[in-house]
């Protein structure tokens, strides 16, 4: 074996240690690289102090660039300031290079989205929760099924009521996709899956949103002579509670609560949703950012608001009461059902006075004819 060979025998079973001083220089340069980078991380969340006198005027600015030749701050001060300046693109706010109010917008869709999906969450529960204790609302045991039937419902209707319906349900879940699927869904099915889900969501969110412009006025005129808001609705909501025992409150074709819902979420929610999701489908009518951020905001806190209140008009059109669903779907009633939800229409049908009337559903399907005689 030669000599060098000997050698780096021996150094392979003892390494040479490293000198005190090297290890010394490598752990500063280490200290020091991890100081800069934290410098500089602290310095890009320091925001440019507002212009005053103090720190605007000429003689400030003169002093600034004895003392510190490289600060730019006055540059970016009139950057961030969003007053116009000049610029060949054409175009509403291409001569603004920064708009401080979208991190504002940034910041305040958080706590949108946190505590209307909360809002909705708790909604959702909450109908659960009594449907496992309280079970389908229905008339009372006493009451019979059988009789005669009344036509609650015209064809053109249930066309109108169904149109709204599907396009609403569609936009309402494919908007909570969009507004919370990255907090919720990511984690549970993964990047590829929620990108294919997210894109589905987003183009039927904004080809199916259109719809409403057509199905919200449609369903407006078809229902607004039958739902008159008077001092019969107040009594309703003050005996509520009887709604959910069985002894409930006489009303109308409709009672307070769907009374409610037609006129907040239907007439004024549902057209919020219309405008401001127009602003944001079609940026191409050269609205500003700050249109398209208000219009975002206004968007989001309507949407949730209204999901909340359908959820419980849902609930109760289709497993939360008994025949509720039937109704829109084939348009007649029993008239023991009619007795006990709706006594005033009831009374009114029987004495003639309302447009609807007893009538033998010819053209009502064998599965719905077989429920009229369903027991209570």
């Amino acid at each position: 074996m030669t000599d060098q060979a000997v050698v780096d025998a021996q150094n392979l079973r003892n390494p040479p240690r490293r000198s005190i001083p090297s290890r010394l220089r490598a752990a500063s340069l280490t200290v020091a690289a991890l100081w800069i980078l934290a410098a500089g991380t602290a310095y890009t969340q320091i925001p440019t102090p507002a212009p005053t006198p103090e720190n605007a005027s000429a003689a400030a600015d003169a002093q600034r660039e004895a003392t510190q030749p490289l600060n730019n701050a006055p540059v970016w001060r009139e950057v961030r300031s969003g007053a116009p300046q000049v610029t060949t693109v054409v175009g509403r706010e291409t001569n603004v290079l920064v708009q401080s109010r979208g991190e504002t917008w940034r910041a305040l869709r958080v706590p949108i989205a946190f505590w209307g999906g909360m809002m909705v969450a708790l909604g959702v529960l909450g109908l659960a929760l009594f449907y496992l204790i309280r079970g389908p609302l229905d008339i009372g045991k006493a009451e019979k099924r059988g009789g005669r039937m009344i036509e609650r419902f015209t064809p053109m209707d249930r066309y109108a009521h169904w149109l709204l319906a599907i396009a609403w349900v569609t936009l309402a879940i494919t908007g909570l996709i969009l507004s919370l699927g990255k907090l919720v869904l990511l984690p549970l099915i993964g990047y590829t899956l929620f990108s294919w889900l997210a894109i589905l969501a987003k183009n039927l969110h904004n080809f199916v949103g259109p719809v409403l412009i057509v199905a919200v006025p449609l369903l407006f005129i078809r229902f607004v002579r039958d739902n008159g808001i008077g001092i019969e609705d107040v009594k309703w909501f003050m005996n509520i509670v009887g709604y959910f025992k069985g002894h409930e409150y006489p009303s109308g074709k409709f009672n307070a609560g769907e009374k409610l819902v037609f006129w907040v979420v239907l007439l004024i929610l549902s057209t919020i949703l219309v405008v401001s999701g127009l602003v944001l489908v079609f940026p191409n009518f050269d609205q500003t950012r700050s249109t398209m951020q208000t219009a975002n905001v206004v968007h989001m806190a309507a949407a949730y608001i209204a999901i909340s209140l359908a959820l419980v008009h849902i609930y109760l059109g289709t497993i939360g009461m008994v025949d509720a669903y039937r109704a829109m779907r084939y348009g007649y009633v029993d008239e023991s059902w009619a007795k006990h939800h709706h006594a005033y229409w009831y009374a009114d049908v029987a004495a003639g006075r309302a447009r609807e009337h007893f009538a033998a559903p010819k053209g009502e399907p064998a599965a719905a004819a077989a429920a009229r005689t369903r027991p209570a």
